[in-house]
């Protein structure tokens, strides 16, 4: 860890000393009362790992300021969301050494007014940096870029938003996510198939991406997969059971489903009520209980993970290295890696 901003947690150091976060803070602030054996102990430690004084000055500096980081997600009624606020948490419990709290709100679907309302209610508040999960819209955009000009750097979570000063996206590559997804299909089905396609959030930049990322696989590489039709799902449990029966009411001939984000639980519902759980194959995203459930019942053969507790994780660390040093530790993207979830390794 050579970069300043390569940062190591005060927390981390305790546990690879196996001493309290109060005996390295002594240590690093030179308040005695810690055995020369133990100093030395954490003393190597700290250089092995690159936890500079540069560092370790500026970490108190912010410490200072009790920094609060906001934070913006549509996860009400989301469950995909569950793990993303829990990774938001661990990242506030280890961060808690320099002063950080996290000020989290919630919201449920996309209007942009509500977005808009909420990053002003946290401005409000005097937060010190932003994590969002954005809609793709241009006044979101502005507010970002003012938010920039004041000195508030934005961390994007889960997907990114166009025309930006936003610092740092964490979270998948969707159009790989797409491209992955047709693989799928196309081993589920044999390559041969009627395609339905219950798509996400137009508003949402990495659900179009993800979208687009299948279409323009499938039919590069696999010619006998007939796309019949395509609705949305709106992340939302009640349209996605309307607009899934709708589309399978007309269009008999559908064999084969691909949901592109959340509203499967509306999928399956759907499914089974028309009584088309043998004839019906599915590829989704995300471990949630509603493709868990669809897993077990034979209906969905394969579910691409996007590891969201992990962006939640990452995305506040990205905003409090930023606060430290400028700069994310991992340079303006962090990536999530797909991971193909069938029922014998869930």
């Amino acid at each position: 860890m050579d970069r300043e901003c390569d940062f190591v947690t005060i927390k981390q150091i305790a546990d690879l000393c196996g001493v309290s976060r109060g005996t390295v803070d002594r240590v690093l602030n030179a308040r005695g009362k810690v055995k020369p054996e133990t100093q030395e102990r954490v003393l190597r430690t700290i250089r092995q790992l690159g936890y500079t004084k540069n560092i370790a000055g500026k970490a108190l500096t912010l410490k200072k300021t009790t920094p609060i980081i906001g934070a913006v997600i549509s996860s009400e009624g989301n469950p995909f969301f569950d793990d993303v606020i829990e990774g938001f948490h661990k990242a506030e419990k280890e961060l808690a050494d320099y002063g950080v709290t996290l000020m989290l709100k919630t919201i449920r679907g996309y209007d942009v007014h509500r977005q808009l309302a909420v990053i002003g209610e946290l401005a409000q508040a005097g937060i010190s940096a932003l994590v969002i999960q954005p809609i793709n819209d241009r006044r979101i955009a502005n507010q970002i870029n003012e938010l920039a000009d004041r000195g508030i750097p934005t961390v994007t979570v889960n997907t990114d938003i166009e025309n930006t000063g936003r610092r740092c996206y964490v979270g998948s590559d969707y159009t790989a996510g797409g491209v992955t997804a047709a693989g799928v299909m196309r081993i589920v089905t044999g390559g041969r198939a009627n395609l339905g396609i219950v798509a996400g959030v137009s508003m949402l930049l990495g659900h179009d991406q993800r979208r687009e990322g299948f279409e323009r696989h499938i039919r590069a590489v696999c010619p006998d997969i007939n796309i019949v039709e395509s609705v949305s799902a709106m992340d939302d449990t009640e349209h996605s059971y309307r607009m899934t029966l709708a589309m399978l009411k007309r269009n008999p001939q559908i064999d084969a489903v691909f949901i592109v984000a959340a509203g499967a639980e509306g999928v399956g519902r759907a499914v089974r009520e028309l009584g088309l759980e043998s004839t019906i194959r599915v590829v989704a995203f995300d471990i949630v209980p509603a493709t868990v459930e669809m897993m077990r019942l034979g209906l969905a053969r394969a579910v691409i993970c996007q590891q969201p507790l992990r962006q939640g994780y990452e995305s506040v660390m990205a905003a409090f290295d930023i606060l430290l040093s400028g700069e994310s530790r991992q340079g303006g993207r962090i990536i999530m890696e797909h991971q193909i979830k069938i029922l014998e390794n869930l």
